[in-house]
């Protein structure tokens, strides 16, 4: 026994817990596949004029599960699926802008003369 520790009850039974007998991985793999929401509000004031309200509301879940909640804004957002119109046009500028380099540069080396290396005999 150590000192300053209060002696632990043998008779009560233990406290189970949400999470007792389970891994990080089996923790997200729940969360995940039933979501969590975290909401939250947070407000600035002085005296009783209030300069700032923030609203916070944060969902976590698979891809699946937001599916079936009818949660899918990714898969239509041209910057993140890459269809943005700015995009596809500055891409198509530097493919161009590449292949003219590239031509440019087999001409400047087909117009120079071969470079023969020396060697010296004894």
């Amino acid at each position: 026994m150590v000192l300053g520790t209060p002696p632990r009850p043998t008779s009560s039974p233990s406290m189970n817990t949400a999470t007792q007998g389970s891994s990080l991985v089996d923790v997200l793999e729940r969360v995940l596949d039933k979501g969590i929401v975290i909401a939250g509000d947070i407000s600035v004031s002085v005296g009783s004029t209030e300069l700032l309200s923030i609203r916070i509301r944060l969902l976590i879940s698979s891809v699946d599960k937001a599916r079936e909640i009818g949660i899918n804004w990714w898969e239509n957002d041209p910057y993140l699926g890459g269809r943005s119109p700015q995009l596809l046009e500055a891409n198509q500028q530097l493919q161009a802008r590449i292949e003219s380099l590239e031509t440019e540069l087999k001409a400047l080396r087909a117009a120079q003369p071969p470079v023969e290396t020396a060697h010296s005999s004894d």
